[in-house]
């Protein structure tokens, strides 16, 4: 898909065209589209580069362009891993600033929507500084939510003998894993940006650049956190469903043991040998029936002091 957008007077506007000063989204590029692109001064490797689901963060600069790939946050909730990170290929060039990605994001409609009020597509470079800004921002938002996930799956583990909370947890490991990853590799590519110095000519792309990498910073040292609590608490956890299964397993047993005590006592009186008050006296049903319960409440009882229910 393949939208073009441009500052006017009244706000971004969608173009039909690419005209001098727009910005060219594209997502998920079809080959036609991608021959556009081409067409418009976009080298066909940086397409490659940008839709190649490993490729990770980095910068080229030459006289006509920037390049910049910048990997980014996505939820798909229907996905085993439901947080993970893509590329995003940003190009600049002389005219217009390109941004190429596989999977759509909020990143794109937020700054479409007119998020951010200084944004001016014309100022391809200050543009670019906001996409990294929302990145970082999507990044701590995900990360909020991935909290909040966890701290539910947490409620659950503690009354839970199964192992489906315990690959719950599995799976969002796994994706503070990619968080984590993604973004050390774009703080690595924001290091050498602010480096060569290419946001410099605007005091206001010096300071937004200085948010990004703090914003960055955050994401990463949240991410780090994330992962070593629920490391901790799977390790816990393990223990506590071994705990709860050893529970149930001691409450079967207690009770398999009282359950036996009324047929042990009937099976004494009902041998075929002679045995106290097993002759016809009219109370020995009665009799034979007290002893049972008897012997079952002391049982009970003695459990029930022990805490073995």
């Amino acid at each position: 898909m393949l939208k073009i957008y441009k500052s006017t007077e009244r706000g971004l506007e969608r173009l039909d065209s690419i005209t001098n000063g727009s910005w060219v989204q594209a997502i998920d590029p079809t080959p036609e589209e991608i021959q556009k692109l081409i067409a418009a001064g976009v080298e066909s490797d940086y397409i490659n580069y940008s839709l190649d689901v490993d490729e990770m963060a980095r910068m080229e600069r030459d006289d006509a362009y920037t390049f910049i790939l910048l990997r980014i946050p996505i939820h798909r909730p229907e996905a085993d891993i439901p947080y993970s990170t893509v590329p995003l290929g940003i190009l600049i060039l002389s005219n217009i600033i390109v941004t190429i990605c596989r999977h759509d994001s909020d990143i794109f409609r937020a700054l479409a929507d007119g998020k951010y009020r200084l944004l001016k597509t014309g100022k391809r470079y200050r543009m670019a500084l906001y996409l990294f800004l929302e990145a970082a921002v999507r990044y701590l938002t995900s990360l909020r939510e991935i909290n909040r996930t966890v701290e539910a799956i947490e409620d659950l583990l503690q009354r839970s003998t199964r192992n489906r909370e315990v690959l719950e947890l599995l799976k969002y490991q796994k994706c503070l894993t990619y968080f984590a990853t993604a973004l050390r590799s774009n703080e690595v590519m924001m290091e050498r940006v602010q480096r060569v110095q290419i946001f410099s000519y605007y005091e206001e792309d010096q300071e937004l650049l200085e948010d990004v990498l703090t914003e960055n910073q955050q994401a990463i040292q949240m991410t780090n956190i994330a992962t070593e609590l629920l490391s901790n608490m799977m390790d816990a956890f393990a223990s506590i469903i071994s705990n709860n299964l050893n529970g149930v397993m001691k409450v079967l047993a207690a009770l398999t043991i009282i359950v036996s005590l009324p047929a042990t006592v009937a099976a004494f009186f009902g041998m075929n040998v002679d045995l106290p008050i097993s002759g016809a006296h009219p109370l020995s049903f009665v009799a034979i029936f007290g002893i049972a319960v008897a012997v079952t409440a002391i049982t009970t009882l003695v459990f029930y002091k022990r805490d073995w229910f």
